[in-house]
């Protein structure tokens, strides 16, 4: 597994910890804020500090070498100064079970492009073919109507309901289980 791979529109890379890397993830996370933590869980109080982000890239770079978590960040191919969304593909089980979930967020202003779709295509394909996983899944929340459209258009069958199976901002929250099978 590479660190960097280019498809036709977009760069996706495993960042270091290095400045630039951490002034980017914190300069995404804080202009969409607000969009996110609808989703997400409660944030620690220090999330949006450079000294947050940088210790979260060393952690997430070191999970890509163990190849257990790849969190690819995002960039349009003639804007390598710009973060525009990432994917993740995260609890990554070998042996019988061959599977990982993934994740995915992108900046609204980069929506309705074909962005988000042609990272999470290209990055299903490596962990089918690189990893050779057997199963994808995802776990959405029934409200997040975007999300459930760029899973259908991936191909991903939903399996049925988690009850309150995540806790997002401090309330237990049914998400909808999808998956793709190789």
């Amino acid at each position: 597994m590479r660190f960097e791979y280019e498809t036709q529109h977009l760069l996706l890379k495993i960042l270091p910890p290095s400045a630039r890397s951490t002034e980017q993830v914190l300069n995404f996370y804080t202009k969409n804020r607000v969009l996110f933590e609808r989703y997400e869980a409660t944030r620690s109080a220090d999330f949006y500090t450079k000294f947050y982000q940088k210790k979260l890239l060393f952690h997430e770079y070191n999970l890509a070498l163990r190849e257990q978590c790849f969190r690819f960040w995002i960039y349009e191919k003639q804007n390598t100064d710009r973060i525009i969304g990432t994917i993740c593909f995260y609890n990554i089980m070998h042996s019988i079970y061959d599977r990982c979930e993934t994740g995915y967020k992108f900046d609204p202003e980069f929506w309705h492009k074909g962005y988000a779709r042609e990272a999470m295509s290209f990055g299903i394909s490596l962990m089918f073919n690189e990893l050779n996983l057997h199963r994808v899944e995802a776990y959405v929340m029934k409200e997040n109507i975007a999300s459930i459209r760029l899973l259908s258009a991936l191909d991903f069958q939903l399996e049925g309901i988690c009850q309150k199976s995540i806790r997002i901002r401090g309330k237990w929250e049914d998400h909808m289980l999808f998956a793709l099978v190789r």
